[in-house]
């Protein structure tokens, strides 16, 4: 469970990458912040799911 949320936080920080790439590329503002806000929304889930972990152990 606790490995496909990291996971899942993983994806959404490379998704947000991707988009943020693509945005930059191309000139379009609103694609390069979406792609900033899906990585912040992974940074944010795995910093959750780290933290968890301390607790666990």
């Amino acid at each position: 469970m606790a490995g496909e949320k990291k996971s899942r936080a993983k994806a959404e920080q490379v998704k947000g990458k991707v988009k943020e790439a693509a945005g930059r590329a191309v000139g379009n503002e609103r694609l390069e912040a979406e792609g900033r806000a899906e990585q912040a929304k992974g940074d944010a889930r795995q910093a959750k799911e780290k933290a968890k972990d301390v607790f666990k152990h």
